[in-house]
């Protein structure tokens, strides 16, 4: 396989180095992320043939890929369909729901500021000083939904829905003898102060990281734009940009304006991502219909791909019609 800079450096007058596949990420999860992304519908068979080709395009080894597809079994995101050889397989139901809504969130994620009442949650626990590994379990099970610890034992999140983290405690914590927690709804005198809710949050390093981020991908973002980018590239190119993407929608708490450091970047990170993201759409989608079609003839009728349906100035992608450039006519499916 060739990376997509050097697909690149043949038809573009300025040498441009594309980012690679973001480093770190498992098979298991890359193949999460390009079922959510291509795929939309548990009706479709998918041969593990097909799917060790997926994977291959990303340098991922034939046991590596196999091994993905038992995990994702194993979690219930895929069945194996009958007993052929080599064997098939589908999403289920459960594992498109979940992609649809994972999905919405990463695309829609940024669109428009926060409806902002003043509300916080608050939780507050204290664990007898023999719990150290439990005290660590309440704190990553807080961080998991996205809490931010305000004092040693005092953690907030911006809004009004407590039902989850109060699920979480219970879970963790009512068998506990002597453990002790509140959760509560809270308003802050100075939300803007020294002592108020934003300096539980490290925003100097989260803008950073959109920083980061659009110089990473301005070459790309410009290449997209203008054309410059082919299917081989692009289905690469743009599977990097959603994996560095989804982890500030799953990181960023999404504070309101007032409590933000100015400028925020986080806008023009959201630009970078879309522009890149809705200009290969297409282009990934043909190259895997390409790869995958000697494994699964049928794949031209069920690969897709998503797009941002709340930026509607942005094309919108069609299916692939062969395993070049996708036709006009079709229907295809988008965040709403």
């Amino acid at each position: 396989m060739r990376h997509p800079e050097e697909v690149y450096a043949e038809e573009s007058v300025d040498t441009v180095r594309l980012p690679r596949a973001q480093a770190g990420s498992s098979p298991q999860h890359l193949l999460v992320t390009l079922l959510g992304e291509y795929l939309d519908s548990s009706d479709a068979d998918l041969p593990s043939t097909a799917v060790i080709a997926m994977l291959r395009e990303f340098g991922i080894s034939e046991s590596s890929a196999r091994a993905a597809l038992s995990r994702l079994v194993k979690r219930g995101l895929i069945a194996r369909r009958g007993d052929a050889r080599p064997p098939v397989y589908h999403l289920t139901p459960q594992a498109i729901a979940k992609h649809r809504a994972r999905m919405q969130h990463f695309l829609n994620f940024g669109a428009r500021p926060p409806q902002w009442t003043g509300a916080w949650v608050l939780v507050s626990f204290s664990i007898p000083s023999s719990g150290q590994a439990l005290r660590h379990a309440v704190r990553r099970s807080l961080n998991a939904l996205r809490f931010a610890g305000l004092y040693d034992s005092v953690w907030i999140r911006p809004g009004s829905d407590a039902a989850v983290v109060r699920q979480a405690l219970d879970e963790l914590l009512q068998h506990v003898e002597d453990a002790r927690w509140s959760v509560m709804h809270v308003r802050f005198d100075e939300e803007s102060g020294p002592h108020g809710p934003a300096s539980a949050y490290d925003l100097a390093t989260l803008a950073a990281g959109y920083s980061r981020f659009v110089k990473r991908y301005a070459d790309l973002r410009e290449a997209a734009r203008n054309g410059k980018v082919d299917p081989v590239a692009a289905l690469v190119a743009r599977t990097s940009a959603m994996d560095s993407w989804r982890k500030f929608a799953d990181s960023d708490p999404d504070l309101p304006q007032h409590l933000l450091p100015q400028p925020w970047p986080r806008q023009q990170a959201r630009d970078t991502f879309l522009d890149i993201h809705t200009a290969l759409g297409a282009l990934a989608q043909a190259r895997l219909v390409e790869v995958v079609t000697p494994y699964w003839p049928d794949a031209v009728s069920w690969v897709t791909h998503f797009r941002a349906s709340s930026d509607p100035a942005r094309p919108e992608p069609v299916r692939a019609t062969s395993t070049g450039p996708p036709s006009q006519a079709g229907p295809d499916r988008s965040s709403h």
